[in-house]
């Protein structure tokens, strides 16, 4: 995890893409967004930077490869999984086996997307917050 790195946000709904860069925009945080409209094209991108994206937001439900699916190959990969980014989801797939599913894959937090704009700004601000003051093992 690189604090100063790159926000990967995988998230299929461009509504939702947009929304999610104007509450980036308004918290201030100057790191670069990166989105992906699916899992496969995401991980295509963690295979082939060399970067140390600072965390990675995912919803669940995407097309071609899941959220499951790609936390589970980011955390199997050993090249990746040295990289210490953490994983969150951000989805609106609530139920108890979606939660039950999310940890299963050793996911770093599981947050449900909030309707209104002032608490999806709320939610990405506590998230992103906690994760800045987090040390991880390349942090030193």
């Amino acid at each position: 995890m690189d604090k100063n790195g790159t926000i990967i946000v995988i998230e299929d709904d461009l509504d939702d893409q947009f929304v999610l860069e104007e509450v980036f925009r308004e918290l201030g945080y100057p790191n670069e967004r990166m989105y992906f409209s699916d899992g496969l094209k995401a991980l295509d991108y963690l295979y082939t930077t060399d970067q140390r994206p600072f965390i990675i937001i995912s919803d669940i439900n995407l097309p071609q490869l899941n959220g499951l699916e790609l936390r589970r190959k980011v955390q199997t990969d050993a090249e990746l999984s040295l990289r210490c980014i953490p994983y969150v989801y951000f989805t609106t797939a609530i139920n108890q086996q979606a939660v039950i599913d999310a940890y299963s894959t050793s996911a770093q937090g599981f947050f449900v997307k909030p309707g209104a704009y002032d608490e999806i700004k709320q939610t990405i601000k506590v998230m992103l917050d906690y994760w800045r003051k987090c040390a991880a093992p390349n942090n030193f």
